[in-house]
């Protein structure tokens, strides 16, 4: 079995792989204050829920936005499993001609997400995940990425207008009746979804003009579910992309 982890900002989401069948995913609050030793304690609790044993795993590979804690969670991964994980960066195999001013700069989760759309859509295509950054990323033709774009997420925005605005509070990340909301709480969760939902139909529509044709569009994220709805056109949700783009990323590196 392969453990697979996607280390972002809020969450650690981790997903085991029985060949190319994901049997489980779950998730543990990215906290960089955490030892070495509490992540390998969470991540054993979690096994024996599943009925797993550390022992299985015949390899592990880590995608990471979080440097502080790369070691921190490979050293964890290779406690309780024994084996060293690969940790996604330069030098790794990915199948993508990184077409970027510095391929040094491009994140892994970015690189991960366009190993998984490429392999499932082809290419070119453009990826959206919506997390605590809200990303599109866009690969042309052979497998080339090409750049793409970088927006506060939905929740980080919302926490950030409350902050810095006396009247305004937390409200629900929900869709109201009506793009014109009657009071403070239905106004700004018009803004979160109907706003972020024109946000990436727009940018949707800058990026086939300047690409000169349209491709599929991807999307990810934790907050996908809740915007995708919103959205026109076709656009196709997966919200294991990431972790199968790791999956795909340790076939090709496999010894």
């Amino acid at each position: 079995m392969l453990l697979a982890i996607d280390m972002g900002n809020t969450n650690i989401t981790l997903g085991v792989y029985d060949g190319q069948e994901l049997r489980f995913v779950f998730r543990i609050a990215t906290d960089i204050a955490r030892m070495r030793d509490q992540y390998a304690a969470d991540m054993l609790a979690i096994f024996r829920l599943h009925e797993l044993e550390a022992q299985q795993f015949e390899g592990a590979i880590v995608s990471s936005v979080v440097p502080l804690l790369d070691r921190t969670v490979c050293d964890a991964v290779e406690m309780i499993t024994g084996k060293r994980p690969l940790l996604v960066g330069p030098g790794t195999k990915t199948g993508i001609n990184i077409r970027i001013d510095n391929p040094a700069q491009l994140g892994a989760d970015l690189l991960v997400g366009a190993v998984a759309a490429v392999s499932k859509f082809g290419s070119p295509c453009v990826v959206w995940d919506l997390g605590t950054a809200t990303t599109v990323s866009v690969v042309g033709e052979n497998n080339t990425f090409l750049g793409g774009a970088i927006m506060a997420g939905v929740a980080t925005a919302v926490k950030s207008l409350v902050s810095n605005a006396s009247l305004l509070f937390d409200v629900s990340m929900e869709a109201p009746k009506s793009v014109i909301g009657a009071n403070t709480t239905s106004c700004m969760q018009s803004g979160c979804i109907y706003g972020t939902a024109a946000m990436i139909d727009g940018m949707n529509r800058r990026i086939f003009n300047e690409l000169g044709y349209e491709t599929p569009i991807v999307v990810t994220g934790g907050l996908a579910r809740d915007i995708l709805p919103h959205c026109q056109g076709r656009l196709y949700y997966d919200d294991n992309l990431l972790l199968e783009g790791l999956r795909i990323i340790y076939e090709k590196n496999k010894k």
